[in-house]
């Protein structure tokens, strides 16, 4: 049996959900402050890993959604109303997502999926 092998480091940072990312650096990538991201962390928004080091990373996913509340925050939403609205549409997204895949047709009995 071949030994497991571990996926290389670059190979990571194709996942969304990979914590790639320091605070100053997913800060510098959303145009907004570390203290923004902090905000939206206690708001529950977000919960970035921690390092060993007990630094936070983050996501592209988690620099998707960050970057949609700044926008928000930008257009005069409050911070606590920002972070509702994202969560709101992500949950959205979802329930189209699933519902898409509930309306596609299914395979016939005694069809290709039945083989």
């Amino acid at each position: 049996m071949p030994p497991a092998t571990q996926p290389h480091a670059a190979d990571r940072f194709d996942d969304d959900d990979y914590p790639a990312y320091t605070m100053g650096r997913a800060a510098e990538m959303i145009g907004a402050t570390p203290g923004f991201l902090r905000a939206i962390g206690e708001a529950r928004l977000i919960a970035p890993l921690r390092s060993d080091g007990g630094h936070r990373r983050y996501s592209r996913y988690q620099l998707r959604i960050a970057a949609r509340a700044r926008e928000l925050v930008d257009g005069g939403t409050p911070i606590d109303a920002a972070c509702r609205i994202v969560i709101l549409e992500d949950q959205l997204e979802e329930a189209l997502r699933v519902n898409e895949e509930l309306r596609r047709p299914t395979a016939a009995p005694g069809g290709p999926a039945d083989s």
